[in-house]
């Protein structure tokens, strides 16, 4: 004759029950989500086209390459004034600060 186990289920058992347990979490799980996923897409619309940037300002004009020539001139000629001594040092910090600005 045969026994039979009565009490706690053997291993296959709990092993079984654990499984089917498992399965039903992870379905559960993911019924939530896709639902909580389908509301917030319901909720927030989804804008058709980002309006076009406005176009870009227009770059300044570049400075003619004979104004920085000028410029390099107008200050040599500063600075030849400063050594012979018809302009002083402030003057000529004033003057300078001018051409450049």
């Amino acid at each position: 004759m045969t026994s039979r186990r009565r009490g706690r289920p053997g291993l296959l058992g709990t092993v079984a029950r654990t499984a089917v347990i498992a399965g039903t979490a992870q379905t559960t799980a993911n019924a939530v989500n896709r639902r909580g996923q389908q509301r917030m897409s319901a909720a927030t619309p989804v804008p058709a086209a980002a309006p076009p940037a406005p176009p870009a300002p227009p770059a300044p004009p570049a400075a003619p390459a004979w104004e920085e020539v000028d410029l390099v001139t107008q200050l040599s000629r500063l600075a030849q004034l400063r050594d012979s001594g018809a302009l002083t040092e402030a003057e000529f910090q004033a003057a300078k600060s001018r051409i450049l600005a």
